[in-house]
């Protein structure tokens, strides 16, 4: 058990080591801080009420980042609109650089499920900043008197305008990380098309025959399919930079000077080279939340589409003997533990798994976009935990298709046209060639005997084997009516 004794050495008997504490206080009271720690108080009180998800700010160092440019931005608006005096506008901006550059950001411990709509957060971000700004100063952690989390870092905010626009703008740099991995994921469907583009295979509908086509067609529809997104996503990112800052408590601006809200926004473009814009009304912008809405239902329909996607490659995969067969995905793991030799598709599975997550995070998101009442939402943090879940899960799932799963599958070509040679489904491909009353007529006879429409055609004379095979070529059975004439 840890012990906490003010101004002395603490001992935990588990790990038998030593540490030391310093003691801050805030309206409810007294509480010991880690000497060494860049936050406080009121991040001690959250690092003890809320041990609930196990997923901490500092597990995604992007919100971070974007909290950093948040107090930046901030910051340099008060300072040069004469709120803060210049040597601690400039020690609290040159602290969030430091914060933005890499440095303390295991000083950003609490866990991401809270209450309070993200105070918490928002003064995790004020007490780190104002401690390392006093060490730039000169001061020791805790001399408040010279720069404090509430009167100098938080300075014209409120956790209801800083704590939105931080994980707005972390959706959006976490947008441009999902974006490259789908635009990489696209690029590898793509190169297995020109790769497979010569390889002709049954086309199927309703899970039966259809008409042929190649497995080119097939790959390069993934890649297309997918790319919609892309455009998707962009536009409902472009919603996020709409920001709040100035707002304060609920939109009025309470305690903030004219003009910051429109000098933080610029401030906050500058710094990191996004381009946001102030709300037009600050009083509707605060309490809104259909921005997380609509981005949130672009990441699931990514996810249908990327799930829909791997059962696809499952489909195509499954036999050796007693499936389609249709292609080969890289061996990954042993299937079983007790059948040998059995290889599953682990890796479209996993993330399948990814995407039923998604999807569930984009219902949650509903639930607490609507649970706001009046002035403010209380449940932000959940809508803002589970967003950046489900885009850091599908980035993680698709560059793990991309490198463990597309870049190395192969296609089973002879069983794939020997398929299409014994479909039923081949005859659509030879009515321009003998006709539909002859088409229909082998058809029949091919369900009836279980014999290729291949075969047929040749036994009733209806073309001759060169002509068959060149009908069945793939250029041919893939292209349209008119080039056939």
């Amino acid at each position: 058990m840890l012990i906490f004794v003010k101004n002395h050495t603490v001992t935990n008997d588990f790990y038998m080591s030593e540490q030391k504490f310093r003691v801050e206080s805030d309206l409810i009271g007294e509480l010991q801080v880690p000497i060494d720690a860049y936050y406080g108080v009121q991040t001690q009180r959250a690092i003890n009420n809320y041990k609930i998800s196990n997923t901490r700010m500092c597990d995604y160092p992007e919100y971070i980042i974007a909290m950093a440019y948040v107090k930046m931005a901030a910051a340099a608006a008060n300072t040069e609109l004469g709120v803060l005096d210049k040597k601690i506008g400039d020690a609290i901006v040159a602290a969030c650089k430091e914060i933005v550059d890499g440095k303390l950001w295991d000083q950003f411990p609490v866990d991401m499920m809270q209450g309070g709509a993200g105070t918490s957060v928002n003064m995790n971000a004020n007490e780190v900043i104002a401690n390392r700004a006093l060490e730039l100063m000169g001061h020791q952690k805790g001399e408040y008197q010279f720069c404090s989390p509430n009167d100098h870092v938080n300075c014209a905010q409120s956790t209801n305008d800083a704590y939105p626009t931080a994980f707005r703008y972390t959706f959006v740099r976490m947008n441009k990380h999902l974006e490259k991995a789908l635009r990489d994921l696209i690029a590898a469907f793509r190169a297995k098309g020109e790769e497979f583009k010569d390889i002709i295979k049954m086309g199927r509908t309703q899970l039966q025959d259809a008409v042929p086509m190649t497995s080119g067609q097939e790959f390069n529809a993934f890649a297309n399919n997918l790319e919609e997104e892309l455009a998707n996503l962009n536009r409902n990112a472009v919603l996020l930079k709409e920001i709040n800052m100035g707002g304060t408590a609920i939109g009025t601006g309470l305690n903030a000077v004219p003009g910051f809200a429109e000098l933080c926004t610029k401030h906050m473009s500058e710094f990191t080279g996004d381009s946001f814009e102030k709300a037009p009304d600050l009083v509707e912008a605060t309490p809104d939340t259909g921005a997380y809405v609509s981005y949130s239902a672009a990441l699931k329909r990514l996810a249908v589409k990327l799930s829909k996607t791997c059962n696809d490659l499952r489909l195509m995969a499954s036999g050796p003997r007693c499936g389609l067969h249709e292609i080969n995905l890289p061996a990954m793991a042993p299937g079983s533990s007790i059948m040998p030799g059995k290889v599953n598709p682990v890796i479209p599975e996993v993330t399948n798994q990814v995407c039923f997550k998604v999807i569930g995070n984009d219902t949650a998101v509903c639930f607490a976009a609507e649970a706001g009442q009046l002035q403010l939402n209380v449940m932000e943090p959940v809508i803002a935990e589970c967003i950046l879940e489900s885009q850091t899960w599908l980035i993680n799932a698709m560059n793990t298709l991309r490198t463990k799963c597309v870049d190395g599958i192969t296609v089973n070509a002879e069983h794939c046209y020997d398929m299409v040679k014994n479909s039923i489904g081949i005859v659509t491909a030879l009515n321009p060639y003998i006709g539909y009353k002859n088409s229909t007529k082998v058809a029949k006879e091919a369900l009836q005997t279980g014999r290729s429409v291949y075969d047929l055609v040749l036994e009733h004379g209806l073309m001759t084997k060169e002509k068959l095979d060149e009908a069945l070529d793939p250029k041919a059975m893939t292209a349209s009516h008119e080039l056939l004439k």
